[in-house]
């Protein structure tokens, strides 16, 4: 199971959410890009790097930080926030990005996923954020009517491969995921004729959650404000993950 710390940029800067609201923010660095160098240092194969204010604007923001992380980084970088074209995929993949997340463009223009999935295929992960079992869209400031149960169920006959999964509920507060929500995912995904990993996102902020996560059969969990505050050891829940 891997676990990939998350850089969420907001104003160029680093910042971490309480249960993504965009007033209840916490500013842990004015250098996403070193951050992204002291994650690697601490032994980090993966990284999740989002742009917050493209999330809510719908396109790119902090594209020229998002791209100085990609050239510091030495390990592959999963970029999120503001993607809703090919274009914006080809160019974060061009800046040398391994995958691109997409959330509301699944929802709100399938039509474009679908092109998406056929051009770049793997290199494509789809976000499920949701708050009571229901997705939300535009940087979660947005609801919507659709199941996240049935959405991934959707994603996986076009063809999505990998999921990130965030009970937005959990997220920032340190409280631990929301085991119940990700299990039952798990229980839906094992199902399903084609494959889906899920990565969970959310809550994750000791050793022990690490542990019940690789129990219940996450393929990587996505790790934040723990991170940032001490709450969880890098190096810690990196040997938790594989033990």
């Amino acid at each position: 199971m891997q676990i990939i710390p998350a850089i969420d940029i907001r104003g160029g800067k680093c910042v971490r959410f309480e249960q993504g609201d965009y007033e209840r923010e916490t500013v842990f660095d004015d250098d996403p890009a070193s951050v992204a160098e002291r994650w690697q240092a601490q032994g980090a194969r993966r990284l999740h790097v989002v742009d917050l204010d493209g999330a809510r604007e719908g396109r790119p923001v902090n594209g020229d930080v998002v791209n100085r992380i990609l050239a510091a980084a030495s390990v592959p970088v999963q970029v999120a926030g503001g993607v809703r074209d090919i274009e914006t995929v080809q160019e974060y993949l061009d800046a040398g990005a391994d995958r691109v997340v997409l959330g509301t463009t699944a929802i709100k223009d399938p039509g474009a996923l679908l092109n998406m999935i056929a051009q770049f295929r793997d290199r494509i992960i789809v976000s499920v954020d949701a708050r009571d079992g229901v997705v939300r869209t535009d940087g979660w400031t947005e609801g919507s009517d659709v199941d996240a149960l049935d959405m991934v169920r959707d994603l996986s006959e076009i063809g999505v491969r990998r999921i990130v999964f965030t009970d937005i509920s959990a997220d920032g507060m340190l409280r631990g995921p929301n085991f119940a929500a990700i299990a039952q995912l798990l229980d839906v995904v094992s199902g399903l004729i084609s494959p889906v990993a899920v990565i969970a996102a959310g809550g994750i902020s000791s050793v022990d959650h690490v542990r019940e996560l690789a129990r219940l059969g996450v393929h990587g969990v996505i790790v934040g404000q723990a991170l940032y505050t001490g709450a969880l050891d890098l190096g810690e829940a990196l040997n938790a993950s594989v033990s």
